[in-house]
């Protein structure tokens, strides 16, 4: 898998919006901060801003583990507890200036031909590997391919020629279907950009169950991404879901009616309905309208990540 920049960690609670939520304790420190992403639909990393002042959206120059990089603020300035950081936190050295952006941009068009000299090399050496991505650190200390491959490949005359060639550190990095999917980029079948390309910065896990609550159907290539595995989106309505399943009666579960006792043929959580069947046939009810006499089990579905 793509291993991430060596950064301190979220310094404090996320809310769903973003926003840093300041859990202060007494007595606790409070620190100023600057969230920083370095790639569409990536993470976002905190920095010490120092005396910058800067708002959403502004290049920046930063401090990271891999050296000196370009990034964009992702939040401006905000101050939280420093219990909520894990310290020491790298600074942010400048507001990126107009030459700063000329560089970014010059590297990007680098990254091009680099990938191209790269593909060629890796058809010579006849890899069995699949290049992703190109990507220039910003002071063009180092450059990184991306790949991805079925098997462990063994690299390292591929880097020896590469260094030749780019008289400069190289670092080769094989990551996983998923993380291809969201660098690479593309629509989705509801014809929309790839969540993960563009505002998904993890990748949460997602199971079959998810799909069978709300009532899909099971047939892996109508559930599946681009990846070929479960479409992130799964997850996005399954708390409500969840929430509204645990309220209704299950299939087959016996209940008493104001008409009698029957038995549930059908559910529909998100409107609160279900069908009952009755000596006298199938009628409507709202399952605040009914009685629970005794529930029926459902089978575990199994993950499937």
């Amino acid at each position: 898998m793509e291993q991430e920049l060596n950064l301190p960690a979220s310094p404090a609670a996320v809310s769903e919006t973003g926003a840093v939520e300041e859990l202060n304790a007494p007595g606790d420190e409070i620190v100023e901060i600057v969230g920083v992403r370095f790639r569409e639909g990536g993470k976002v990393y905190y920095f010490a801003p120092g005396n910058a002042r800067v708002t959403p959206g502004d290049p920046v120059i930063v401090e990271t583990a891999r050296g000196v990089e370009f990034g964009f603020a992702a939040s401006g300035n905000e101050s939280v507890p420093a219990s909520k950081i894990t310290p020491p936190l790298r600074p942010l050295i400048r507001v990126a200036s107009k030459k700063d952006v000329e560089r970014w941009e010059a590297n990007r068009s680098l990254e091009g031909e680099a990938f191209e000299i790269c593909r060629k090399k890796i058809e010579n050496h006849r890899l069995p590997m699949k290049l992703i991505r190109a990507e220039y650190t910003f002071d063009n200390s180092k450059l990184l391919f991306y790949f991805s491959a079925d098997v462990r490949v063994d690299f390292r005359e591929l880097v020896k020629d590469l260094a030749s060639v780019f008289h400069t550190r190289i670092e080769l990095r094989q990551i996983g279907i998923r993380d291809e999917a969201k660098m690479l980029g593309g629509l989705g079948v509801c014809g929309r950009p790839f969540c993960c390309a563009t505002f998904l910065s993890d990748f949460a896990q997602v199971s079959i169950k998810m799909a069978k609550e709300q009532n899909l159907s099971l047939n892996s290539q109508k559930i599946s991404g681009a990846c070929g595995r479960l479409m992130c989106c799964l997850r996005y309505e399954h708390e409500t879901y969840e929430s509204e399943i645990s309220r209704t009666p299950p299939v087959d579960s016996l209940v008493k009616t104001p008409d009698g006792t029957g038995q549930v043929t059908e559910i529909s959580p998100l409107t609160g309905f279900i069908k009952v069947r009755l000596a006298d046939g199938i009628k409507p009810y709202h399952r605040d309208d009914v009685t629970v006499l005794k529930l029926k089990a459902e089978k575990k579905a199994p993950r499937n990540d």
